[in-house]
């Protein structure tokens, strides 16, 4: 009897062995891999890349209660900032991202952070946190060895730990709260050591909550820089009264995350002389 060979499959029976070969794929391939495959390229997280999604965003700042100058956030990701129309538009101070973990530095970071001191502003740097990568007493010293240092000029704002929901993985970036708490203290301890400052820290309330416990021991000497979008701060991470900066938008009228300085310029001036 001939052989004969089996005809084209139909578009439905292809359609039903295709749906099936790709839940196969799915069921086998390990979350890491498969969570690699939709994390971000690392190094291009950024301040408040984590706001949106897990705080959202509900108005625009409220300006009656007191007097807040304007700020501006930049990264890699704004490349060449105008850092002119920042200034015409009122905007007199900035932080630029340094580093990242200790594999990454901004390729724009001296046009960002030179180019704000030259048209008037008083700038700074930060420091995006990966504590699942190295210690926190290695990050601050990349940090401060790659742009994140402080000097007494009176235009130069303290470092930033800008520790959030992690771009990469697990929010917590796989840490208890205790061992959160240890890593921030031990890069905040050496950053000081370092500089003679205390570092700002940036964060969202959740996130802090999350991921800390509620820990209210660093309000004593660093300064809280609060990442909501909406049109006031809400509540603050444990232990801070007040905060000294507020990130409130990241779709501000010019390039950059925008950001209300909690008082008037002198106060900007004041923290930058320490």
């Amino acid at each position: 009897m001939p052989v004969h060979s089996p005809g084209p499959f139909s578009p439905r029976v292809l359609t039903v062995l295709v749906t099936a070969l790709l839940t196969a794929l799915a069921i086998t391939l390990p979350r890491s891999s498969a969570q690699a495959a939709t994390a971000p390229r690392r190094g291009s997280a950024h301040m408040g890349m984590g706001v949106l999604a897990h705080d959202g965003q509900g108005g625009t700042p409220s300006m009656g209660y007191v007097t807040q100058t304007e700020g501006v956030d930049v990264s890699a990701h704004q490349g060449n900032v105008a850092w002119s129309t920042l200034w015409n538009s009122g905007v007199r101070w900035a932080y630029t991202k340094a580093t990242e973990g200790t594999y990454y530095t901004n390729p724009y970071f001296a046009q960002q952070y030179n180019g704000s001191y030259q048209v008037g502003m008083i700038r700074g740097a930060y420091h995006f946190a990966t504590p699942d990568t190295t210690s926190g007493t290695t990050q601050a010293n990349y940090f401060v060895d790659h742009g994140g240092g402080w000097s007494r000029d009176g235009k130069t704002l303290p470092g930033v730990l800008d520790i959030e929901w992690n771009p990469y993985g697990a929010t917590c970036y796989g840490k208890t709260a205790s061992q959160m708490v240890d890593w921030i203290a031990d890069f905040l301890d050496t950053y000081k050591a370092r500089t003679g400052r205390d570092a700002v820290i940036y964060t969202a309330t959740s996130w802090w909550t999350r991921c800390t416990s509620d820990y209210d021991r660093f309000a004593s000497a660093d300064p809280l820089w609060i990442a909501r979008y909406a049109s006031a701060p809400g509540t603050l991470p444990a232990g801070w009264s007040y905060f000294t900066m507020w990130q409130y938008t990241s779709a501000g009228p010019a390039v950059g995350d925008h950001d209300k300085f909690n008082g008037a310029l002198d106060r900007v001036q004041a923290l930058a002389r320490g």
